[in-house]
């Protein structure tokens, strides 16, 4: 069985909403896009490049496969997130995408979330990696899917955007698997199901 890991950039009061810039998701008038780069470092740097060390297949959302598209799809820079985001077997879930051949290796998951996750969790193969894709998360772990999160706890407030979990999640218990702390103060936590 594969086991999902979810990593999610996020402030202190939740927001999970427009990262990397300030045109990225706009939904709900968010006007407070592009938060995270001023907190990039080397330390943040080398603990993504570790978590992207380990092979694996990639989970994602319509928006979020999009937007990587955009991103990553076209480029051949030889940075090594570049080679992984493009390398790896892209599984999209969506109920609106009629195929997902814009970008290579890249499978169109249709059909309830947590229903089709389960049944590719359960298959033989490479474990998930989740990055971004909030309401596909909060479908997972509802459904008690996910394994692991790392979360990268970004030391500011935003007050207004869509959060890691905008309505009640259910009891689940995680332990705390290891952390760092940036030079930027981002605190990235890396928790376990128990």
């Amino acid at each position: 069985m594969r086991s999902i890991t979810v990593t999610m950039w996020v402030t202190l009061d939740g927001v999970v909403q427009g990262l990397a810039r300030a045109d990225e998701d706009t939904r709900g008038g968010f006007t407070h896009g592009g938060w995270g780069p001023r907190y990039s470092d080397e330390v943040q740097d080398r603990e993504m490049a570790k978590a992207m060390a380990t092979p694996g297949d990639m989970l994602m959302g319509r928006r979020t496969w999009q937007d990587f598209r955009a991103a990553w799809g076209r480029l051949t820079d030889g940075n090594p997130f570049t080679t992984a985001m493009n390398s790896a077997t892209k599984y999209v879930v969506s109920q609106t995408l009629t195929d997902a051949d814009a970008w290579q290796n890249s499978i169109l998951l249709r059909g309830d979330a947590a229903a089709t996750v389960a049944g590719l969790k359960a298959q033989p193969g490479l474990d998930l990696a989740v990055i971004g894709s909030a309401s596909l998360v909060r479908s997972l772990h509802a459904a008690g899917l996910i394994d692991r999160y790392t979360l990268l706890i970004h030391p500011l407030t935003l007050g207004s955007g869509t959060r890691l979990f905008d309505s009640p999640a259910p009891l689940t218990e995680f332990e705390l698997t290891g952390s760092v702390t940036t030079t930027k103060g981002v605190i990235i936590a890396q928790y376990s199901r128990q």
